[in-house]
């Protein structure tokens, strides 16, 4: 079947509606035709359906993708990408996230697709706001949103991302008498030994230092600081303010009150929040912890991140893939002024 490369589109006469749209649903029918997509088109070609003509010259495979290649950015990586999908039975069709997808069992005219993909190289660095915009388009119209990242050796590697709003189950376990705690180097102690013990024993608060004395971290400290727990003074006594805690630690973590934001955000959700500075994350998240004595595994690893903050794809993957190594989901949690919003992503087979 002859067609023509027009631009970035491939035009096939009425013919093709009926050989390959009602038979595999590729292109779109118009009233002289049917139009294909570049990649559908580099696809038909190479099985052997069609011909392609630029100007009255036949393209061969090389000619053609060299064409496309010219005239669609990322064309190879969603040739790759729409290629491994069709094989694996997918129906698939261009859209403005670059594919949608229809289940398993499913074609155009029989269901709405399922899954929006989008394509990207390894290399390409990826805007976490263009991200947050392209998952809640697809969740706003019910799609899962799936990034498909195609590495160096063509190999390919899916991951679903989708919002979050984590809920824990955790009561906050406030002492109804307020302590005096002092700020060291780059940590807190609270010297009294029963807040000490009720802090650490009911909300997993700090790490006990001995069997009187509680060690917290700067977020902890501030968020107990602020709940009116813990009075918080300087080693020569001199108590702090709100302003002068946060203006003090984040002179030793530049990061600290995004930190702190997201921090705040996870307790007042009702979880309990650990460092997880093991996993290579800021935080590990239980939503439930009923005993020091047998503490359950945390639920989510937790990254914070600004909302100008551009992912690094080899980065991100070892991220989520260390976290779903321990069985755990990995949660970006991205500033929105005094607040977070949330990202979970994960690596899924297609």
């Amino acid at each position: 079947m002859k067609t023509q490369l027009e631009g970035d589109r491939i035009l096939a006469g009425k013919e093709a509606v009926a050989e390959l749209y009602k038979t595999g649903y590729f292109g779109r029918p118009r009233e002289d035709g049917l139009e294909l997509s570049l990649v559908e088109a580099a696809y038909l070609q190479s099985r052997g359906k069609i011909e392609i003509e630029l100007e009255g010259k036949k393209l061969d495979f090389r000619a053609f993708f060299e064409q496309a290649s010219l005239r669609q950015p990322n064309f190879e990586l969603k040739y790759i990408v729409y290629k491994d999908l069709k094989e694996r039975g997918y129906y698939v069709q261009p859209s403005a996230a670059d594919f949608r997808v229809y289940p398993r069992g499913s074609h155009p005219g029989k269901s709405a697709a399922k899954i929006f993909v989008h394509v990207l190289s390894e290399r390409q660095p990826l805007p976490v706001k263009l991200l947050q915009d392209s998952v809640i388009s697809a969740e706003n119209v019910h799609k899962q949103f799936i990034l498909a990242v195609v590495d160096e050796e063509s190999d390919l590697t899916f991951y679903e991302i989708k919002t979050a709003a984590p809920q824990g189950e955790m009561s906050e376990p406030y002492p109804s008498v307020k302590t005096d705690a002092t700020f060291l180097e780059d940590r807190v102690i609270a010297w009294d030994a029963e807040t000490s013990g009720a802090l650490y024993a009911r909300g997993f608060y700090g790490k006990m230092l001995d069997p009187e004395r509680l060690q917290l971290s700067l977020v902890e400290s501030l968020f107990l600081f602020s709940r009116k727990v813990i009075v918080v003074r300087d080693r020569k006594g001199k108590v702090f303010s709100f302003d002068e805690f946060v203006e003090k630690a984040s002179e030793i973590e530049s990061s600290f009150l995004r930190k702190y934001c997201a921090y705040k955000a996870l307790r007042d959700s009702g979880h309990v929040v650990k460092t997880g500075f093991k996993f290579g994350t800021h935080f590990r998240v239980y939503r439930k912890v009923e005993s020091i004595e047998k503490i359950p595994h945390s639920e989510y690893l937790v990254n914070v991140i600004p909302s100008d903050y551009e992912f690094r794809l080899p980065v991100l993957s070892g991220a989520v893939r260390l976290a779903n190594s321990v069985r755990k989901r990995m949660l970006f949690a991205v500033e929105k002024g005094e607040e977070v919003e949330y990202l979970d992503i994960g690596r899924v087979k297609m």
